[in-house]
């Protein structure tokens, strides 16, 4: 494996915009259908970029983050998140079926191995496919690690209170008072209801809470996005599933599989001052699998469009292109 070379300076900047080749309505079982997209050099290295959340979606910018004449982009919406139908449908919805679903579409694509780009939930995916399927992927581009872990998940419900008061207070102050000893529960009962006039004021609350929480500095423009119906409904219902079912997954399973990531090249850009996904999970990340990257973001929170944290993703894209 050749060593990547982080002493050359590379590209920081975005590309231009794009748009895709190729798009479709990948059919994943009698419930679930699952938007996809290819954009960039059809011949080129297979990339694919995974959104956060849960639930998030993705969008036409987040093809800017790679060379369209080097890299074949690949980028879905997970299920019930974004285009993907039906939004917001958590039935057969856990993270299992989620890498079971990136494997789909793999072979739909005819790729044999590719890299895999995740933020936030995105990089708890990537994590858990690569895990999962380490021969298919030729390398690991991560931004602002999460696992998932207990206290994860405190931190997001209560603990952010310590640098977002007012933030926290609008999120929390949605939910009646005796009800704030279990948000999480709280929350879940609302958003799962069938009724657009419960569940949508509470994902707007969630999902705006993440959105002003996730930037070093105030910006109406992500609080905007996370605000929008889609976003809102997607992001907030499907996590709050997810936190629930503690990923469907085994207590502490991505740090105890970490050995299989070992021989896969990978960086972790992690923003010193990410409030969403703190820096010490990253951290614990790194001790667990030193030969990663670890590149921290001294002036930054979480947001993968902080300026520093969008060039070091750009530079991160521009330094793979070394592996085939």
């Amino acid at each position: 494996m050749t060593p990547i070379d982080y002493s050359t300076p590379v590209r920081t900047e975005l590309y231009p915009a794009i748009e895709p080749y190729a798009r479709g309505l990948l059919a994943l079982d009698e419930r679930h259908h699952m938007y996809w997209e290819v954009s960039g050099n059809p011949h080129g290295k297979a990339v694919v970029f995974l959104h956060g959340g849960p639930g998030a979606g993705a969008s036409a910018s987040h093809r800017q983050f790679f060379d369209p004449e080097h890299y074949r982009i690949v980028i879905f919406d997970q299920r019930g998140s974004g285009r993907s139908k039906p939004l917001g449908e958590l039935r057969d919805n856990t993270t299992p079926h989620l890498v079971a679903d990136m494997e789909r579409l793999r072979v739909h694509l005819q790729i044999d191995q590719w890299h895999v780009f995740g933020g936030s939930w995105g990089s708890t995916l990537a994590i858990c496919y690569a895990q999962a399927h380490p021969e298919r992927c030729t390398g690991l581009i991560l931004r602002g690690i999460f696992l998932c872990r207990p206290s994860e998940i405190q931190w997001f419900l209560y603990e952010l209170k310590n640098i977002f008061p007012e933030a926290w207070e609008h999120f929390a102050g949605f939910i009646p008072a005796e009800e704030r000893g279990d948000l999480l529960k709280a929350y879940y009962q609302r958003l799962i209801d069938p009724n657009p006039a419960i569940h949508l004021p509470a994902a707007h609350t969630w999902s705006r809470y993440e959105g002003a929480c996730s930037t070093l500095l105030p910006s109406p423009q992500t609080v905007a996005y996370f605000g929008d119906d889609t976003v809102a409904l997607g992001l907030a219902r499907i996590e709050a599933h997810y936190f629930t079912h503690d990923i469907f997954l085994p207590p502490n399973a991505l740090l105890d599989r970490v050995e299989r990531l070992h021989a896969i090249p990978g960086v972790i850009i992690q923003g010193r001052y990410d409030a969403v996904c703190p820096i010490i999970t990253a951290h614990d990340l790194h001790r667990r699998w030193p030969q990663v990257k670890m590149v921290i973001v001294p002036d930054a929170g979480h947001s993968a469009w902080e300026p520093a944290i969008c060039q070091q993703l750009v530079a991160a894209c521009e330094r793979f292109k070394s592996i085939q």
